[in-house]
């Protein structure tokens, strides 16, 4: 895109600091469903769930994580089986030998280092094996305790499309996001962004002329 269409762009639409509540406020109203799609009723669940969707879709997650967490209740219960055996059951969530090996990982951290509890914070959720920053601020938004801002690929093209970041990587545009976003809606800001780009702000074919951001978006060709 020129440099000079887009400066006219944002110069149409307003500064980003202006623009970031309202758009907040007309994703939760075009999407008072957006939530994580992970099922899970435990904070060990929500983990497992949350270091399997890496590399595939949660729905596909979703279809092998309820006779996962029958079988697996507890952290040692992840360690009383042959790492073989753990392979075999997250199978289909795809890179399964390294899935299963970051599990039995942070299970015995948990275990050893936790007391079977998973930990709030990132900087203890980071220590884990497999935990990588995007997966523990997903578990810690989750757990009511937001300390970042979770970027996928939904958040950080709809950012970039806002105007809100020229950042390319995560941990950048995250910084970006943290200066500009309310506080109090770190945890759920992602989740408005995803859901609006897999139901409108679609990465080929963006439907500008039904998205409640028109008017609020450099990037709109409406």
């Amino acid at each position: 895109m020129p440099r000079s269409y887009v400066h006219e762009a944002r110069k149409r639409v307003g500064p980003k600091r202006a623009r970031i509540r309202p758009v907040i406020e007309r994703l939760e109203r075009a999407h008072p469903d957006a939530r994580i799609a992970l099922r899970s009723r435990s904070p060990l669940q929500l983990l497992v769930a949350v270091m399997l969707s890496a590399q595939t879709t949660d729905m596909n997650v979703n279809r092998v994580t309820p006779a996962l967490f029958a079988k697996y209740r507890r952290p040692e219960d992840y360690l009383a089986v042959p790492q073989e055996e753990l392979e075999r059951d997250v199978y289909p969530t795809g890179f399964f030998r390294q899935k299963a090996k970051s599990l039995r990982g942070t299970m015995k951290m948990l275990v050893e280092e936790f007391d079977g509890e998973v930990p709030r914070s990132i900087d203890e959720l980071v220590r884990l094996p497999g935990v990588a920053r995007k997966t523990a601020n997903v578990v810690a938004a989750e757990l009511g305790n937001p300390l970042g801002i979770v970027v996928d690929t939904h958040v950080r093209r709809l950012s970039q499309r806002l105007g809100f970041t020229k950042q390319e990587d995560p941990v950048k545009i995250e910084r970006d996001l943290m200066k500009l976003v309310p506080r109090e809606d770190w945890g759920r800001f992602p989740h408005l962004l995803i859901w609006h780009g897999r139901r409108v702000c679609i990465a080929r074919r963006p439907l500008c002329e039904v998205c409640v951001l028109t008017d609020l978006c450099p990037a709109s060709r409406v």
